[in-house]
């Protein structure tokens, strides 16, 4: 792997981070992924999303004992944060690969943001499902969450290492 011994973890850096055609083709099918599991799910009908999520909180319900009324609450916190915590997933993995091409962080915002909206487009055709503006916001809030964390990540990851190495001299 020719990323070098600077920059061991192929991580967005201040300028670009180290790019190999191995961690190109890595990055491309981790989008992908993650693209077609996010597709994938708002493609299920209302009532198969509903009940994959329920049974989540059935589960997390049985330990907290929240009752019908915090059942509710509990239901539509999971469902955001699912959306959220996948959409963190996918704004570090543009963040990853839009870095290796040397590109803004806000490419790969942006790129992430159209994911959102064409996921909430996507609803428009499933039965029991729709469109809503606050999902797009909560989606890309995960996306921007997502980048920040492999931006501070990586900064804390190189310092360390950086640290570690003039120690070593």
């Amino acid at each position: 792997d020719p990323a070098g011994s600077e920059d061991p973890a192929g991580a967005p850096g201040c300028d670009r981070m180290i790019r190999t055609d191995k961690r190109l083709r890595l990055s491309k099918w981790l989008i992908v992924l993650i693209l077609c599991f996010i597709w994938g799910n708002s493609l299920l009908p209302g009532t198969d999303s509903g009940n994959l999520s329920g049974g989540i909180m059935t589960w997390i319900n049985s330990f907290l004992g929240l009752g019908e009324a915090g059942a509710e609450t509990l239901h539509l916190l999971i469902r955001k944060c699912a959306h959220f915590t996948e959409f963190a997933c996918l704004g570090a993995l543009l963040c990853w690969r839009f870095g290796m091409l040397g590109k803004n962080k806000a490419v790969a915002f942006g790129c992430g943001a159209l994911a959102a909206c064409i996921d909430e487009t996507i609803q428009v055709f499933v039965p029991d499902r729709g469109p809503a503006l606050k999902d797009v916001c909560i989606d890309s809030a995960g996306v921007l969450t997502g980048i920040i964390l492999l931006w501070v990540g990586y900064d804390y990851f190189k310092k360390r290492s950086t640290h570690k190495s003039l120690e070593d001299k």
